[in-house]
């Protein structure tokens, strides 16, 4: 039994899947397996992941895992529906979404458009479903002409707004943002608002780094919640912030890119707290996973495994990680968009035996293990698997 846990690090590989769920034919996504996906590529190199165990789960032998990993190892299923970046945080924190949020294949109806159109003064462009880099690769010009904001959606429950920094300020495209979010409530209640800045010139632009969130706020308790009652510290890092409305979180740490959340996770190391650093690395997903880059991904996941040399050197007593992801982005198949997938599971730590903690129900089993850890009431959904430890 671990005993005398003062803080525990809950880091999301924003994407990370490893294989299809039982149900993923259903969402398009039978075959998905954006882990064994990234092995493949020629650039990669992951030995201190693949020492902990990531590649010891089911489906995953093809990339060779060890015969004595270092970490907890297992993977989770989703018991909610959807497979987005909201469900699955949400899902991790204990709590599970049965019903799904609404999606626009069509584009978003003219109420809706007329809405924003009218509450930001300028009309808007393409209205569709859209990869970002092309939106702005077809829409960039007239956007600059007009000063017409571009919004487009996805397979998930997304209203993105595409502005060149030029032409609306970043902090102005977020006060669009959240009139965009004040409209769309009740049956139009997506989960995530999206600001998607853009810089260059017509031939050459791309997309900053100034991204943000704007997410519904969870519809019940988390485990977030339960931790700030229990008067834990609560440390936010990466989009996490913004999944959660910053619900629950007693300090708030926003980052760019997956290297600035390192550095983030590593500073947090050496800080003093009681309770939980729940991290996001979105570049994964965001850079990687949604332009079909499996190259890229690989890289990536190598700057992440270069760190957790870093981080396993500088653990403390009392130190426990989880390891984990939200859905998948798996490169290699034709579309863009999220996969339907298990997640996988590492956890290590002083006291944290090597063990086969085998395929969870559901995300939740992550978010009851950490409350249990740190002594806080279990979540509504999930059950924890500290005894496996």
């Amino acid at each position: 039994m671990l005993e005398n846990i003062k803080r525990v690090f809950l880091i999301v590989l924003d994407s990370l899947g490893a294989g299809f769920l039982p149900d993923a034919e259903s969402y398009g996504d039978a075959g998905s397996n954006t882990l064994l996906s990234v092995s493949r590529a020629k650039n990669f190199h992951c030995p201190t992941l693949v020492s902990a165990g990531l590649f010891n789960l089911p489906g995953l032998e093809e990339a060779r895992g060890t015969s004595s990993p270092f970490a907890a190892h297992g993977r989770a299923g989703e018991e909610s529906v959807g497979k987005d970046s909201i469900v699955g945080h949400w899902e991790i924190a204990g709590l599970v979404t049965k019903t799904p949020f609404p999606l626009y294949p069509d584009g978003f109806p003219k109420e809706v458009i007329t809405a924003f159109e009218s509450s930001i003064g300028h009309k808007t462009l393409c209205n569709k479903p859209y990869s970002g880099t092309q939106a702005i690769k077809v829409y960039g010009g007239e956007h600059l002409r007009t000063k017409s904001p571009i919004i487009y959606t996805s397979a998930d429950s997304v209203f993105q707004i595409a502005c060149h920094e030029d032409i609306f300020p970043v902090e102005q495209q977020y006060a669009n943002c959240l009139k965009a979010r004040e409209i769309l409530s009740g049956v139009h209640a997506v989960a995530r608002v999206i600001a998607r800045p853009f810089s260059g010139e017509p031939g050459f632009f791309y997309r900053t780094e100034n991204r943000r969130d704007f997410s519904l706020p969870p519809t019940g308790e988390t485990i977030l919640d339960k931790l700030y009652s229990a008067g834990k510290d609560v440390i936010g890092i990466g989009k996490v912030v913004s999944i959660f409305s910053g619900r629950g979180f007693t300090r708030e740490i926003h980052t760019a890119n997956n290297t600035e959340g390192i550095e983030k996770i590593l500073d947090c190391q050496k800080a003093d707290f009681n309770g939980l650093c729940f991290a996001n690395l979105v570049d994964f997903d965001m850079v990687y996973g949604h332009r079909n880059d499996i190259e890229g991904y690989a890289a990536a996941l190598g700057e992440f495994d270069r760190a957790l040399g870093d981080i396993l050197k500088n653990q403390a007593p009392g130190d426990v990680y989880i390891i984990t992801a939200d859905h998948g982005c798996d490169p290699a198949t034709p579309s863009t968009d999220h996969s339907r997938e298990y997640v996988p599971i590492l956890c290590f730590g002083a006291g944290v035996r090597p063990s086969n903690i085998g395929t969870r129900k559901t995300f939740a089993d992550i978010g009851a293990t950490v409350c249990e850890l740190l002594g806080a009431p279990p979540p509504e959904h999930g059950e924890s698997f500290l005894n496996l430890l």
